[in-house]
């Protein structure tokens, strides 16, 4: 069994990094799509000292919006991958700095520890929880970031390869 599995080593892997990129556009387009009618995250960007200032400018609405767009945008750009790595790069980069600011509402936002037991922390479920999926997400994020990135490397470098074979261009 276990010579079977390590044979099996590869493909596990190239599924497991199918699931991780695609399970993070579909976490990303399903957020920002909940944005648009539920906006969860007010109470922690009210107490977010990097963030709390957009509602001087713009409404709870607008922010939620603005912060949703993002999010399906960043889903979308991460999905091109095979077609565009580069672009998917960019997408990744976005769903990196949208976990950064997500990540930091584990140091600004009331609730976070429940209670405490025996000198450790217990998280609440909302947003303790809630918050720390993210830590996963933006590893994830930055993963993909790195694949994109190398894939566009490898890619400008096979065009620009003085070895080219242009047999299919008469």
């Amino acid at each position: 069994m276990a010579v079977f599995l390590e044979r099996a080593g590869g493909r596990i892997a190239v599924t497991g990094r199918s699931v991780s990129r695609y399970g993070l556009v579909v976490v990303l387009a399903w957020i920002g799509a909940g944005k648009y009618v539920k906006m969860e995250s007010r109470t922690l960007i009210e107490h977010s000292p990097l963030m709390s200032w957009l509602y001087d400018f713009f409404s709870y609405a607008t922010v939620a919006n603005a912060l949703g767009t993002m999010e399906i945008v960043a889903a979308v750009l991460i999905a091109v991958h095979p077609l565009w790595p580069r672009i998917s790069a960019a997408g990744s980069a976005i769903a990196v700095v949208l976990f950064l600011g997500t990540l930091s509402f584990l140091f600004t936002s009331p609730g976070v520890v429940d209670t405490v037991v025996n000198g450790f922390p217990v998280l609440s479920g909302q947003p303790g929880q809630f918050l720390l999926k993210d830590l996963v997400l933006i590893g994830v994020a930055l993963w993909t970031l790195g694949e994109s990135l190398e894939s566009a490397r490898e890619r400008r470098m096979s065009d620009a390869s003085p070895n080219r074979s242009f047999a299919r261009h008469p």
